[in-house]
């Protein structure tokens, strides 16, 4: 089930970021910004045990960026990642966004691949972007009709 965040789920969300994350993790400040920001949408993914995937973007001027795309490590790899992508392009478009921008660890295959399987384009590269000294490379792609 795919719904809303809320402030009360910012102590699953911080555990997820953790679990997705480690040392790149999300503080629960940070967290807890996300969930206030009236320019952000958080989608929360629950299963049977309990919060299992996240995803939150940001639009500004017609343009969504991509902030966080979160699955459990059990849970990945059965479509929910998809699941939550979708979703957002729908929020996305129904608040005006014309196209949409993400970074990802140019290290991470499954997620680019992800991306791509959705017309994502690499645009741009982050050089030293994460903390462990991976790179990021900044993806594109036109909102509309993705279905």
């Amino acid at each position: 089930m795919i719904r809303e965040a809320a402030l009360a789920d910012l102590a699953a969300l911080t555990d997820l970021e953790s679990a997705c994350f480690a040392g790149d993790a999300w503080s629960p400040a940070l967290i807890e910004s996300e969930l206030l920001g009236e320019t952000r949408s958080v989608l929360l993914a629950s299963g049977e045990t309990g919060v299992i995937g996240y995803c939150s973007m940001r639009i500004v001027d017609g343009v969504a960026d991509l902030q966080r795309i979160a699955v459990r490590p059990a849970a990945r790899r059965q479509g929910l990642g998809r699941e939550l992508l979708e979703e957002l392009f729908g929020r996305a478009t129904g608040r005006g966004a014309t196209r949409m921008l993400l970074e990802v660890a140019a290290s991470n295959e499954a997620a680019i691949g992800l991306y791509e399987s959705f017309s994502f384009e690499p645009i741009s590269r982050r050089h030293d972007y994460y903390a462990d000294g991976t790179d990021a490379v900044v993806m594109e792609r036109t909102l509309g009709e993705w279905s």
